[in-house]
C-alpha cells in the first residue's frame, strides 16, 4: 500500500463547498481507499491505496465528490517524501517560531511563468516570499488574510494553488508518517 496525502482546495470555506470530513472519509472509503484520516475541517486527508498514478486518482476523488455532493474540488495529491522536503525546504525557518504567518502553497505544477515581479511589487515590508520548484512560501506576520501577495499568488504563479499553514502541514506529515 501506498501513502498518500490528499489535500482539498476551497472546501468548507466561507460557507461554501460544504462537505463535513466524516462525509468526505465515506466518499473516499467508497473508492476503496483504505485507513483514511483527516485533520482539521478544510480538506486535508491521509489514505492508503494500492493506486500509484497520483493525477488519475485526485481525478477520482474530485468526481466522486461531485457524484455526492455536487461540486468537484481540486485535489492536490502528494506523496509522504515530497511534503517531508517541502517542510525541509522552507527558507524561513526562523518564522515557524509564529506557524500562523508561514504559508506553503502547494502547486500543481511548477510554474513555466510565475511573475514573481508583480508579487514584488505588492509585498508588505515585513512579507517574503519564495518559489521552490511546485511550493511557494510565504512569510506574512501582520497575517495571510491581510496579505495581497496570499490574496494574488495564485494568479502570478499562472498554476492552481492550495496553502496550509506551517502548523497544518506539520500535522499532516505527522498523520501520514505514523503510517510508514
Amino acid at each position: 500500500m501506498n501513502t498518500h496525502i490528499a489535500l482539498f482546495r476551497g472546501i468548507n470555506v466561507g460557507g461554501r463547498n460544504r462537505l463535513p470530513m466524516r462525509e468526505l472519509v465515506e466518499v473516499l472509503h467508497s473508492l476503496d481507499l483504505q485507513n483514511v484520516t483527516t485533520t482539521i475541517q478544510s480538506g486535508n486527508v491521509v489514505f492508503e491505496s494500492e493506486e500509484t498514478n497520483g493525477l488519475e486518482l485526485a481525478d477520482r476523488i474530485s468526481a466522486a465528490v461531485n457524484q455526492s455532493h455536487g461540486f468537484s474540488p481540486q485535489v492536490l495529491l502528494l506523496e509522504v517524501d515530497e511534503l517531508a522536503e517541502a517542510i525541509a525546504a522552507n527558507p524561513f525557518p526562523e518564522a515557524e517560531a509564529q506557524p500562523k504567518s508561514l504559508h506553503l502553497f502547494f502547486l500543481a505544477s511548477v510554474p513555466e511563468n510565475a511573475e514573481l515581479e508583480k508579487l514584488e511589487s505588492i509585498r508588505q515590508d515585513s512579507e517574503r516570499f519564495a518559489l521552490k520548484g511546485n511550493v511557494f512560501y510565504l512569510h506574512a506576520p501582520d497575517g495571510v488574510g491581510r496579505s495581497k501577495v496570499a490574496a494574488r499568488a495564485e494568479r502570478a504563479l499562472g498554476v492552481a494553488a492550495t496553502a496550509r499553514n506551517w502548523r497544518s502541514v506539520g500535522r499532516i506529515l505527522a498523520m501520514a508518517e505514523e503510517r510508514e
